[in-house]
Parts: C-alpha cells; structure tokens; sequence
C-alpha cells in the first residue's frame, strides 16, 4: 500500500512464524472461497486494519517445492481508508523507501520492493548445481 512516497509495512518479531523475522508487506494466504483479490482485502484488513480498493496485480514470486510450485501474487494500491491498527502479526506503520535500510529487512524484502516500485514483475528461484538463486525478470 503506498502513500506517496511512503509504504506501509508490517514489522514481524517472528513469533508466528520464526523464519519470518523483520520488515515485510502484509499478505496471507487465500481461502478456499476467496478470490485472489478478496484474499488481499481480508488480509491487509486483518493485519493493518485498514479497508482497500483498488488493488491491482503487479507481479509474482515463486520456487519449485517437493509437490510443484509454491506462488506468491504482489498487489498495490493507493487507495484505502480506516485507522491503522497492529496485530498479532506485528506492529504496521509507514515508511518512507529510503529508510527502509534503517531497519532488518524480512528474507527476499528489497527484492520484493523492487517488484512493487520498478517495471518488472516476476521474481524467482532455481536450483543450479545445488544452489538456490534467483532472478528478476
């Protein structure tokens, strides 16, 4: 979610889940009715408390698992209202982009940033010779 030059993140202390620790963007998973866009509604509603609209997809993450795939879809908006309010996930707040190196950063989360700000929309990972890398495309 933007707000001009600002970005609202959610600071995970790794509670929930201890492989995510640090700045991140609030996200979930979909359930089993949901569309993907009603997922990121509810999600950022449960995990900001704030209501969004006009969420629009502008890329996507993912990796080879044991069974597949495992993909992650971004989405960006500018238009929300409400009151911010943490949750268990974390404390949310704004941030400007240029601070974001002030504070520990999630797994993946400048990469992430980089989907979300510039012009290219698909971020992922691969086996070669037995090592993870990845590539932005």
């Amino acid at each position: 979610i933007e707000d001009g030059d600002k970005i609202l993140v959610l600071n995970k202390t790794g509670e929930k889940d201890p492989e995510v620790v640090g700045l991140t963007f609030p996200g979930g998973h979909i359930e089993r009715e949901e569309s993907l866009i009603d997922s990121t509604i509810r999600e950022v509603k449960e995990e900001t408390g704030l209501d969004i609209d006009n969420v629009v997809l502008c890329g996507v993450k993912h990796y080879p698992t044991d069974n597949g795939r495992y993909i992650v879809f971004f989405f960006k908006t500018n238009s929300f209202f409400g009151t911010l309010k943490s949750s268990t996930e974390g404390e949310v707040f704004w941030i400007n982009k240029k601070e974001l190196t002030k504070y520990p950063l999630s797994v993946d989360f400048e990469e992430m940033v980089s989907i979300f700000t510039g012009e290219k929309s698909e971020f992922y990972y691969y086996l070669e010779e037995n090592e993870w890398k990845f590539d932005i495309k």
